[in-house]
């Protein structure tokens, strides 16, 4: 057994030693011990949800422990690599603080910044300029596993900055009728790949709308899910009066019910 780190040092050292023991082939975790970068980085990703969670939420002690989840995902992170001879932790934080530097120069520096507005032109500008050293493209900084929607998001944002843009909302929704039109007649064909390549375009051409009028689609699409999981629940629980549930009703009597629910929700009431 091994002896659990005294609290009288910094925060961060104690977490470190904790995750060195974790991953000591000697008396460590199993389990810790089996992962790898692939097999972690989907609860990096979770946890950094749950952290944007516990904000929408506005639960501020439950981000503190969300965000302590999410930094454990760093230190794990940093852990396999200085086992693997690449880099440690310090490494970590100290590469991100040189960035921080590096690109607010107004504040570490002599440049003049006024507003937010050129602050974020400024940091595209330096950002630019340490992917041009790179040899990066223009759309190499989006990274592919973020979720596809935010991707398209800021792949659009990222060509619209250079001019590769539809001018106004209504032309990019005259888009989305356009795409839309592709699709029916994809899925009239039932040709499953070319459906499903049109389905991308409409979700493309609606992740632009969203950018456009400065929507997260996410949150929106989160939105909505939340409130087709309320109104079902209203189907459920209207139902449940009579003994049933909705294997034992009909699409006619659910919809109603649904209707029903959309009446309730702006009253001021999900009952």
């Amino acid at each position: 057994m091994k002896e659990v780190p005294p609290r009288d040092g910094a925060p961060i050292s104690r977490l470190l030693t904790i995750m060195a023991a974790l991953r000591d082939p000697k008396g460590g975790c199993a389990w810790d011990l089996e992962q790898t970068f692939a097999t972690i980085a989907p609860y990096t990703v979770e946890e950094a949800y749950e952290v944007a969670d516990a904000i929408e939420r506005d639960d501020l002690r439950d981000l503190k422990e969300e965000l302590g989840d999410l930094l454990f995902q760093v230190v794990f992170h940093a852990r396999m690599a200085e086992e693997a001879g690449a880099f440690a932790f310090d490494d970590v934080a100290e590469v991100i603080a040189d960035k921080m530097v590096r690109r607010h120069p107004h504040v570490f520096g002599d440049a003049s910044v006024r507003t937010a507005a050129e602050q974020t032109l400024a940091w595209e500008e330096v950002k630019a300029a340490e992917r041009k050293a790179k040899g990066a493209g223009w759309l190499d900084a989006v990274a592919v596993t973020l979720p596809a929607l935010t991707r398209a998001v800021k792949l659009s944002a990222r060509a619209a900055r250079v001019g590769f843009v539809w001018p106004t909302v209504a032309e990019i929704m005259d888009k989305l009728r356009e795409e839309v039109g592709e699709l029916e007649t994809e899925v009239v064909a039932g040709d499953k790949a070319a459906i499903r390549a049109e389905l991308g375009d409409v979700l493309f051409v609606c992740a632009n709308i969203a950018r456009a009028l400065d929507i997260d689609p996410e949150d929106a699409l989160r939105n909505t899910n939340a409130k087709f999981v309320r109104r079902f629940g209203h189907i459920e629980k209207r139902l449940a009066v009579d003994g049933r549930g909705p294997a034992q009703s009909n699409l006619a009597e659910m919809d109603a019910l649904w209707d029903e629910a959309k009446v309730a929700e702006r009253a001021g009431s999900t009952e």
